[in-house]
């Protein structure tokens, strides 16, 4: 009698130099025959080496391909990716705190240089001096334009913190900031281009 079993690739797991994967690692599988689902989940496929780098990716074809080499009569549906991908763990390198000061300076110059630049070139002085004849009255026309800038620049501050949604690691809702949907758009061509180019498919094709 033939089985049916459903198999959904995981698309990113992170592995450990020299881990053993199984089929349940990389994969969810489903099936009401608990013996073959049992027998599916510890099918060793591969160890991770150096020669592995920094991903090894699995392709649904070879693993029905080995699947039916062991189990013939199993009938297999997928559902989901077509690709697995392995991220080897690669161990962080250690953070010295003056690199992270020079970092953090380099930023803040950075953004404050770009602020400055940008107020020049569209003559904010200019406007805010404007904006303050037009509402002061006579009398108060020789007084500091202080009262405009000093909450122009509290709300130039708190307008960036809303837009990236984010204070320190303080989220104001669950919205996603323009810098994090940014980073999904990344990780997403990130993905689709280790699928195609560490697919040994892909590699065999080429050859």
């Amino acid at each position: 009698m033939t089985r049916v079993i459903y198999i959904r690739l995981k698309p990113k797991q992170v592995v450990q130099m020299g881990q053993q994967i199984h089929l349940n690692d990389i994969a969810w599988i489903s099936t009401n025959n608990v013996d073959v689902k049992k027998k599916l989940s510890t099918l060793y496929l591969h160890t991770v080496t150096k020669d592995d780098q920094t991903y090894k990716v699995f392709d649904l074809f070879n693993i029905i391909e080995r699947i039916h080499t062991l189990y013939p009569e199993i009938e297999i549906e997928s559902v989901g990716a077509s690709q697995a991908i392995l991220v080897i763990y690669q161990p962080k390198p250690k953070v010295y705190p003056l690199y992270v000061l020079f970092i953090w300076l380099l930023l803040f110059v950075g953004a404050a240089m770009a602020i400055m630049n940008f107020h020049f070139d569209v003559s904010m002085e200019e406007v805010q001096s404007s904006l303050h004849n037009m509402m002061s009255s006579a009398d108060h026309k020789n007084r500091s334009v202080l009262w405009l800038q000093i909450p122009y620049s509290i709300g130039l501050g708190l307008g960036m913190i809303l837009f990236f949604n984010h204070f320190f690691k303080k989220r104001f809702n669950e919205e996603p900031s323009p810098l994090e949907v940014e980073m999904f758009n990344y990780d997403q061509d990130l993905h689709h281009y280790v699928s195609f180019n560490e697919n040994e498919l892909n590699k065999e094709d080429d050859r």
